[in-house]
Order: C-alpha cells, then structure tokens, then sequence
C-alpha cells in the first residue's frame, strides 16, 4: 500500500452476492467479512467476488462502511469474523504477502509538498526496490512530466491526485484500491483521473475504488455494489441494475408538441401510445433509462 511518512516499506434475490462464474480468476474474494468496534458495526458479513481486471465499484453514504472495507482488504484493520482473500491470500493471516502485490490511493493527499513530484516518486520507488527508470515512465503515464521538476505545493488537487496514482503504481500492484479518487477535481482533472483508470483496468490491474459519484461508478465499473448500514443490499452490473430498479419511462414527444412521459410496464399507458401511433402523433419516442442514482435511493431511501 501507498506509504505515509514515518511508516516503513513492505516487504518483499438476497442481496448477499455470491462469487460470479467467470473463466477469469477472482482477484478478491469476501465471505462474511465483519468488523465490529466497541460501539458500532462498520460492516455486517458482506459478501462479494471481484473479478481479475475488472472495476469494481463499493458505493454508500458516508459511514456506510466502505473505507472500513479497504482498510480490512489492504491490511490496515483486522476483520472481526468472516474471511477475505486477496490475489488467493488471507487478509488476516497473509497481509505481508499480499502488500507487495497490491497499492492504495487514500482520500487523503498524503504528498512530500517541499519535494518535487519526481523527487516524490523517486523515494518511493526505492522504498519499493523499483528501478530509478520507472520514475520518467510513470510520470509520463499521469502526465507530469512537464511538471515533474517542480514542487508538489505548486501542484493543483487535479495534479497531486494524478501523482498519488503514479505512487501507487511503483511496484505495478495486481490490485488497485482507490478510495474517493475524484472527490473535490474540476470536471477536467476528475475526466484525467477517470481515463487513468481505465487505462489501468485495459493493462490487467483490478481496481476496486470507492466513489460518491453515481455516473463516475456507471462510466468506470464492470460491476457495482451498494453499501448500506454495513451491508451489501444490491451487486451486479450497472446496466443490470438500472434495468432492474430504475424508472422504466419514455418521453413521447407528439405533432402538437406536447410531450407526454409514459411508464413503460404500464398497460394504460401502452394503450396510449398505441392509439398516438395510430393517428399518426407521434414526432419522437426517447426511453429514459434509470440511473444509479434512482437504483441507490430506491434501495437506500435518500440520495448520495
């Protein structure tokens, strides 16, 4: 995981899902993962698989337990009961074989800021043994190198997001963990950060990442889940749960250019539409699919 200063380098219908069959090997692997602290349950036996290479998704409300769920994922907090597994070693009793294979980009822009970004990477890859090449190679990924000379307190939040990325990436992890990695970006250095990331997904690395952004988590994941109260309460891909729990309408524009928005699961209004199409009223027909924001409010009672 990305390190901060003062810490040392690692070494060398339920809504429960259950694993998804896929000839692709599962990166992690969750069965009933709990983490009880002295006055609340942050997460409540959750269940989920996520797939080598894919992005996944974890989105809920502050305090819904996502960050208690990287933080067990990357070793940073025991698991109460429940088992994780990830790259097919135990988070509780394999954490130091899993930290060389994995990296954490933490809400939190935990950067040198008298160093120059370069001077950044420079240090972390040797706390990693990575070799000095990877430093001009891996700003010229997040695209600094025009800036890699300068120092990291002149740097924007788009900037300093990119180079906490790059940090993330010296020992070339299996597995990404992103937790907020827009949160507070201008569109422009928000879009930057999301083509990164698919970037990364198309080389092979697995993200899991964390996001209050419902059309952020719709544009980035292969599959998503929805956290609530410590519990997962939906999991599948965004298409599908839109299809599933979204309001299924269409916005019917007619000769008189009146517009009309018709439910799409609704007899009465199938009726209407038949007889616009028989008289010939009907300019434009556009279905409104659901978005995951109406999926996370139908099934969690209020918005992100």
């Amino acid at each position: 995981m990305a390190i901060a200063a003062g810490e040392s380098p690692p070494s060398a219908p339920a809504p429960q899902p259950s694993a998804k069959a896929s000839s692709t090997a599962a990166a992690i692997v969750i069965d009933g993962l709990t983490k009880q602290y002295p006055k609340v349950r942050a997460v409540d036996g959750i269940s989920l698989t996520v797939q080598a290479g894919e992005i996944f998704s974890l989105l809920g409300h502050n305090g819904a337990g996502k960050t208690t769920t990287i933080k067990m994922l990357t070793g940073r907090a025991r698991p109460t009961s429940g088992r994780a597994q990830v790259l097919g070693f135990d988070v509780a009793t394999q954490r130091d074989r899993i930290k060389p294979l994995i990296n954490l980009v933490a809400e939190e822009q935990n950067l040198y800021e008298r160093m120059s970004g370069r001077e950044n990477l420079a240090f972390f890859a040797r706390l990693y043994g990575a070799p000095d090449s990877i430093v001009g190679e891996l700003m010229e990924t997040v695209g600094l190198v025009d800036a890699a000379k300068r120092r990291v307190k002149t740097y924007s939040n788009g900037m300093k997001q990119r180079l906490l990325v790059a940090r993330a990436l010296v020992n070339q992890p299996r597995v990404l963990f992103l937790d907020e990695p827009t949160a507070g970006l201008d569109p422009i250095s928000a879009r930057q950060v999301r083509d990164l990331v698919k970037s990364l997904s198309r080389s092979g690395t697995t993200v899991f990442l964390t996001t209050h952004y419902m059309e952020e988590a719709d544009e980035l994941s292969d599959h998503v889940a929805f956290m609530a109260g410590g519990r997962i309460v939906a999991f599948d891909t965004p298409r599908e749960l839109k299809l599933r729990y979204g309001n299924r309408t269409a916005t019917v524009l007619l000769r008189s250019r009146e517009e009309a928005t018709i439910k799409l699961a609704d007899p009465a209004d199938a009726m209407r539409l038949e007889r616009w199409m028989a008289d010939d009223d009907v300019m434009t027909i556009h279905s409104n699919e659901g978005s995951l924001e109406d999926v996370f409010i139908a099934l969690a009672g209020r918005p992100l």
